[in-house]
């Protein structure tokens, strides 16, 4: 069993990654938000879904909002929310600070990590994943200008998820209404700098902050071999 476990971790470091110990608690209960009355959540950086089936095995009523600009991992979004019988809407798109075209980075190897900023050094060498990249265009929009219609209808409590690489801090000054009216916001945030003019955790904190959100933990985080942080699944909530 140790040497599977051995050639395990080998394989996992080789792609850039490491594995540690660490207490499930968090995750368990969401930071202690999994007894909310949370009806919306709004998932940006959706990916091929795999925060959306997270949340929603604690949260299996409410309504979702999904964005994700790339077309092979929203094909893969698209096919869960069919199976699903909440109500999910689901937006083909990138959200920022600005409406118009973006052009994208897309990791062809992880496309999770893809961001429209560029990688930087440092993410090349912690990350080999990331090194294999091609260009594609996205449309581009603000968080408040596409839910405009429906954020004064929104039920219950909402939860804000912000996973897009560096660019969190322009989807927040876009989504300002949706800020103020969410109650909760968990956000990817790093601590080393992996994508060129990131926000990083001081930033979005003190954004957040001045929206009237607290910093209360992480729901996850990521380790390097000599066990520094390098990001952060950071979760904020107002009291």
């Amino acid at each position: 069993m140790n040497r599977i476990k051995s050639a395990m971790k080998t394989l996992v470091n080789r792609c850039g990654f490491d594995v540690c110990r660490v207490s499930n608690k968090p995750l368990l209960t969401l930071c202690g938000l999994n007894t909310r009355p949370v009806q919306t959540i709004i998932d940006v950086g959706s990916n091929s879904g795999q925060f959306a089936k997270y949340i929603s095995a604690y949260f299996p009523a409410a309504d979702m909002y999904c964005f994700e600009p790339l077309p092979e991992p929203f094909q893969k979004l698209k096919e869960w929310a069919g199976r699903r019988e909440q109500r999910i809407s689901l937006f083909n798109m990138a959200l920022g600070e600005e409406i118009g075209t973006v052009e994208m980075n897309c990791h062809t190897q992880h496309t999770p990590s893809s961001s429209i900023l560029s990688t930087t050094e440092q993410a090349g060498q912690s990350y080999p994943v990331t090194r294999e990249q091609s260009k594609i265009h996205a449309r581009m929009d603000t968080l408040d200008n596409v839910l405009r219609d429906v954020i004064p209808d929104m039920k219950g409590e909402i939860l804000l998820k912000l996973d897009v690489q560096g660019y969190e801090d322009r989807v927040l000054r876009g989504g300002e209404k949706v800020l103020s009216k969410a109650a909760i916001c968990i956000v990817e945030a790093s601590i080393e700098n992996l994508y060129a003019t990131q926000a990083n955790f001081i930033d979005l904190a003190n954004l957040l902050y001045k929206a009237g959100y607290f910093y209360s933990g992480n729901l996850d985080q990521s380790c390097a071999s000599d066990g520094r942080i390098v990001f952060l699944d950071a979760v904020f909530k107002k009291p």
